[in-house]
Order: structure tokens, then sequence, then C-alpha cells
């Protein structure tokens, strides 16, 4: 785990150098055990790569970046882990190659010289990298499929650059950059953020998830990004249902193992769930004899606490817990360094909880952590998509079957048959009428607070972006829903709090359910194998799991995961969150006393506490520290 950035230069600007450092150390925090870097003069101008390295695997000098071939063709510098690396340097051995270390990087580069792009399918990790051809005299940017390692982009006619974050961008590309106002819109409206291309800076791009971007430094042309990996849809399993389910348990396990190969310590992020919780209890099935320590943030509030689910689970694994507690006080003396950290504005006060729970393992002496994200959307998970599987069902002639499923969502905490049945008509509603029952909803898309003449003279759409549909795939319309949330809309911003969150602490964090091996296999299955008739999320997840994880936790009903009191918070907070709020009065499409007016509303219970409240703040609190 690491930073990198770098780029190219048509004009071989001697101050490159400096650069490159200056970026190099806005990624301390992520990589504080060695750095390296290199400039490349060219006829064509002049390539930078540089890395700041987390030692994790081979903690020697063998691992030093940027790493180059011996015969000098190609250069790297690669942010990420590649479990395989063992079976994948045997493969290689066979082929001819030779290696002089026992790092992965050493793999990936060997991998990339034999096969090319051909190599990305047979990685299972997380990575970013960037590689220098010098005899294409091509650099080339690669991100994961799910996009677990983040990667920025900037380029025009002076040049091309990337980094792992958007300070050290900044200071490669070197001139100011203003807020991306459809950005800031479409996440104070409709929450919406981190998917697409598109980031809260203008000019600055994400490298999607599953794409490449490739740079030919004989024309200085940036070719569009090239996607090496989509998400299936369409169903191509034959397995019986008990066959998937054992098909399932194999590869997680299979999975859990592989992300368990570390040369230093290693623990696991656990809220309770049943997805952290089969990832702690893997870890023991997998090492019998491992010690296992557990993070965890503990709400006060009984209503969301997690505590006896992770007491169940820790108890089972014998575990050694760690757990964290905190209150508003800590979120306003925190928040700053928060923002920071995230380098964005994000969904909630529960990312602080993430963050927090990542600080204690640090200050435990864990520097590397395995957590559940990605379940849900691989194994359609959070309320079990109820839109979506009752379409596929009517798409399938079983109207009867969608009727029963709607009233089964009656027996399952907060889900209903009403809520069934509107997400359903809400699929269906063409734009117009949409963005119409929305409002009557309380969802304004023009609310009173935001400068609408000023957004609508910035080209602003006034939309909502929906998940697309084709009829291509009629009857998996759960699975399109996954798809377009693995790689656009939702695990995309949930992987970026957790990358932000981890290395703020210089701690890495893992994921094994989002493996491609994992992915190929439960968007290949049956939609009803993912969610039963009842409504059982998961289901074929729940059934592999059966005598690794405590019964109890399978048949859980509910899901609160890292959940904060975040109306009692901000209320606790108020004055300070109010100073927060009269911030916003700088930035040039927001309304600051209308802002106010409807927080003291909610906060004197005269209005309901809406989502809104918390990206009002953050915005404004990161609007303020970018220093626009």
């Amino acid at each position: 785990m690491c930073g990198i950035a770098g780029g190219f230069w048509p004009n071989s600007n001697p101050s490159i150098e400096s650069a490159l450092t200056a970026a190099l150390g806005e990624l301390e925090h992520r990589g504080p055990d060695d750095r390296g870097l290199e400039v490349i003069r060219t006829a064509h101008g002049a390539v930078a790569l540089g890395q700041k390295r987390l030692s994790i695997i081979d903690l020697s000098s063998g691992g030093h970046q940027p790493m180059t071939t011996a015969d000098g063709s190609l250069s790297l510098v690669y942010n990420g882990e590649v479990y395989n690396f063992r079976e994948l340097r045997r493969e290689l051995e066979a082929r001819g190659r030779v290696f002089t270390t026992r790092s992965d990087t050493e793999v990936l580069l060997a991998a990339w010289g034999e096969w090319g792009i051909e190599c990305l399918d047979k990685i299972e990790g997380m990575f970013a990298f960037a590689v220098y051809d010098r005899r294409a005299e091509r650099l080339t940017c690669v991100r994961d499929a799910f996009g677990i390692k983040p990667l920025f982009i900037q380029y025009g006619t002076e040049g091309f650059v990337f980094a792992s974050e958007q300070r050290a961008l900044a200071r490669l590309w070197g001139k100011p950059v203003r807020p991306d106002v459809q950005a800031a819109y479409d996440y104070l409206v409709h929450g919406t953020y981190d998917t697409g291309r598109r980031t809260f800076l203008e000019g600055v791009s994400h490298l999607p998830p599953g794409c490449l971007i490739e740079v030919d430094l004989r024309t200085n042309v940036v070719a569009p990004p090239q996607s090496w990996w989509r998400a299936p849809v369409a169903q191509t399993s034959s397995l019986s249902f008990s066959q998937a389910v054992e098909a399932t348990r194999e590869q997680f396990l299979h999975s859990v193992k592989m992300h368990l190969r570390s040369d230093v310590p290693l623990g696991a992020a656990l809220s309770g769930g049943v997805d952290s919780a089969a990832v702690v209890c893997a870890m023991r099935h997998v090492e019998p004899s491992a010690e296992i320590h557990t993070f965890s943030y503990i709400a006060d509030d009984p209503r969301l606490s997690e505590e006896k689910w992770v007491d169940l689970a820790n108890h089972a694994v014998s575990a050694t817990a760690h757990k964290v507690r905190l209150g508003a006080e800590d979120l306003a003396r925190d928040l700053d360094a928060l923002v920071r950290a995230q380098g964005e504005p994000f969904g909630s006060t529960s990312i602080y909880a993430q963050y927090a729970v990542f600080r204690r393992a640090r200050e435990e002496g864990i520097k590397v952590t395995l957590e559940g994200q990605g379940a849900d959307e691989l194994l359609a998970g959070y309320d079990g998509y109820p839109g979506q599987r009752m379409l596929s069902l009517f798409e399938g002639g079983r109207v009867a079957g969608m009727a029963r499923f709607a009233r089964a969502a009656n027996a399952w905490p907060g889900r209903s048959q009403r809520r069934a049945w509107m997400e359903w008509g809400r699929l269906l509603l063409p734009s117009g009428p949409y963005a119409v029952a929305r409002r009557a909803l309380g969802r304004d898309f023009r609310p009173r607070w935001l400068d609408i003449p000023a957004l609508e003279r910035a080209g602003v759409r006034f939309a909502e972006q929906r998940a697309p549909r084709t009829k291509a795939n009629r009857g998996r319309r759960v699975t399109e829903q996954l798809a377009f949330s693995l790689q656009g809309r939702g695990l995309t911003h949930l992987l970026r709090h957790g990358d932000r969150n981890s290395m703020a602490f210089s701690v890495e964090g893992r994921v094994p359910f989002l493996t491609l091996p994992m992915a190929k296999l439960t968007l290949s299955l049956p939609e009803d194998y993912l969610i039963s008739e009842d409504g059982e999320t998961k289901r074929v997840f729940r059934a592999a799991m059966r005598g690794i994880v405590p019964d109890p936790i399978l048949d859980r009903r509910d899901k609160i995961g890292f959940a904060t009191p975040e109306m009692a918070w901000l209320r606790t907070i108020a004055p300070i969150a109010r100073t927060w709020l009269e911030d916003a009065g700088n930035v040039p499409f927001l309304h600051s006393q209308a802002l106010l007016g409807e927080f003291n509303e909610m906060v004197a219970g005269r209005k309901p506490f809406g989502w809104q409240a918390w990206r009002w703040i953050n915005y404004a609190r990161w609007y303020r520290l970018q220093q626009f």
C-alpha cells in the first residue's frame, strides 16, 4: 500500500523534480517507510514517476520503487497488493522470467511485460499503477476493477499528471483549481458523489474503476479511458443452489486466505453485521492459530449499538477486541482533520466512526486490516433491492411472485409492502414525472438555499443521476443494479471513505469480498440465489457461512454498521455547527442565511431532521479548507 504520483511534460521543464518531491511530501501518510522518484528525459519531453511506500510484502529494499525491468524497457510505480503474486510468480518462472526479490511489485512488473493488459484479469488484488514503456514511448495508468485504490488524473496541452490524492496532483499541476459546481449540486441536493470521472474539483478526474488510460509521448495525445473489465450482468451459471453454496464458501475462504498474506501485523474492522463477522470468522477458519485483533465502533445509543453482535463474533473466534466510543465533542474536535483526510466532501458522520476505528488500529500497532466492504453490492444486501427484484419478476411474467415478494417486505425491519411498490413504481417513471414525484416527497431539485440563477449560468443540470436500464438485462434488474453499484454509483464512494481513512493512519485496508473470481461467481447466479422469495438478502452467502459464522449473526434481519447518532450529535454541537454554516457565505452558489434558518428549525424540532444538514456543514468546511 502506497502513494504514487507522476506524469508527462512535453516541455521537459527543469522544475519537475521539485514538483514531484513536493507531491510525494503530500503523500507521506500513505507511505512513511520509503520514498523513490525518477525523472526520465526523452526526445519528446519528460516522464516522472514517484512513490511513497508502506511496506507490507517484502519489507526489504527489494520492494523499492520506481522499479525497472532488467533490460530497462519498463518502469513501474504501484499502489496496492497482488494477493496471488506467489501463484503468478510460479507461472511466470515457468515461462522463463527470473526474479530477484520477494515483492509483489516485481511480479506485477513481469506480468505486464509478459502479457500486457491481459495480465489484469489474472490478478486477485487491488491496485492503481503507472507503467512507462521506453520502447513504445507510452505511459499507461491503470486502476483495479472496483476502484479500491484511487487514481486522480489531470491533463491538457501542458501535459498529463496522476496521483493517489488531489493535494499531490495539485503540486504537479501547479495551477489554481476551482470547485466543480455540478459536483457540488449533485452532492448537496441528491447525495451523489464519486461517480464516473467527475470530482469536486474542476478539471480533475477519477480514472474510473476497471479502466486504463494511455499517453503517447511522441504525439502528446491522451487517449480516452479504456475499460479493461466491466461487471457482468447475464446469468451464466448453471449451478444448483447447493452447488452455488459450496462454490461461494470455497471462493470466499480462498479470498480471505489470500488477503491474510502479510509480513506485518494485521487485524479486522468488525461492525457486528454479517459481512464483517464473516470476514473475522473466516480468518479463524483458515488460520486456526492466528492472533486476531478486531476494531469496532460502539454507539452509545442502544438503538444503534452493535456491541452484542460484536461480542458474539469476538467470542466465537477468541479475538482480542478493541472498542471505540465517540461523542459529539470528538466530532467537533476532529472534523477538520477528517475533512482533510477525505480530501473531498462525504456522506455522513458514520465516516468519522470508521476514521476513529483505523486510528485505534494504528495505535495498537496494526498495519493491515480486513473488512467486509463490497458484500452488499455483490450479494444484493441492504434492503434487498425490492424495486429491481419486483421488476425482474414482472418482466419474467411472474406477477403473483412479485406480489408475494412485496408482501414479504413487512416482515423485515426498515421495509414495508408499501415501500416495495413505491420502489418498483419509481423505476418505471420517466425523468419528468420522477422529478415531480421526488419533489412531492420533499426532495426539491431547486431548493431555496441554492443560488439557482448562478447555477444556471454555470450550466448545472438540475436532475438526479439514475441507474441505466437496458432491454438486454430484462429479468436481471437486481444484477444490473449491482453491476452499476460496483463500478458506477454506490460502492465507489464507500471505498473512497475506507481508503482515505485507513491511509490517514498508514494502515492498509483490505476488502476480501472484492476480487474478480468472487464477482464473476456471484453476478452469474440466478437472482433468487441472492434474494429469497421471502426477501432474505445474501441468501447464498448466509447458507455458505453456516458452521463458520454463529447462526444468530447469519439470521440477523437488521443492518446497522458503523451508524452514528448524527441528529443528536449535531444538536449537541449546534453552536459550533452554526459557525461552520456561516462559512457557507463564502460559497458563491449557497445562501448561508437560508441554510442557517433551516438548520435552526431542525435543531428546535420544528422541522424533521434531514440528511442534508450534514452535507451543508461538510461542503462549507471543505470549501473553506480548500482556500478557494
